[in-house]
């Protein structure tokens, strides 16, 4: 061989060495920066984690405005409520006696009527009263049978229900069912 073709095979050699060297330090420092990258991964889970949590609490003092809301219009409905019951029962005349049979009848029809009303808004009035209660001491806004939260927009539009929108749907279905139809 001549120096030559010696001399570019000790420079291959090298090359190939110091490619290796590289390549096993490039191996090291990924492997070191790996082992460093769990520790920021790790370190940046928790932020994550407490973003959740923070949005999770924002989300959840939200919902406790909105049944904080309800709560006051259920006080207000209840108010109102009364007011009204005992302005019919003061209105409503203890006998009632007309001379022509039809005004009799129509006037008891009437009487009738107003006692009924009034009797859907006693149920009423106790079906607040016990929401209220549910809102100040127990789990208001979580469904009885499948025991899962029931949605803000459903206990704005009812804010008495106990039942989230699939239970009850449910429910009429079968009472639906029972009845026959």
């Amino acid at each position: 061989m001549t120096k030559k073709t010696t001399a570019k095979k000790s420079n291959i050699k090298a090359a190939r060495t110091t490619k290796s060297v590289k390549k096993d330090s490039s191996k090291n420092m990924k492997a070191s920066s790996k082992s460093s990258k769990p520790k920021k991964e790790s370190a940046a889970a928790p932020s994550k984690k407490k973003t959740a949590v923070a949005q999770k609490k924002t989300t959840l003092s939200e919902r406790e405005a909105v049944i904080q809301r309800i709560k006051q219009d259920l006080l207000s409905q209840r108010e109102s409520l009364l007011r009204e019951a005992e302005e019919t029962l003061s209105s409503l005349p203890s006998e009632l006696n007309f001379p022509d049979m039809g005004d009799q009848a129509t006037a008891e029809a009437d009487r009738n009527f107003m006692l009924r009303l009034r009797d859907r808004e006693r149920m009423l009035l106790k079906k607040i009263e016990e929401t209220i209660e549910r809102i100040e001491n127990g789990p208001y806004g979580i469904c009885e049978e499948c025991s899962n939260e029931i949605g803000i927009k459903r206990l704005e539009a009812r804010p008495v229900t106990t039942l989230c929108i699939d239970c009850k749907t449910r429910q009429e279905e079968e009472e639906r069912i029972a009845e026959g139809g």
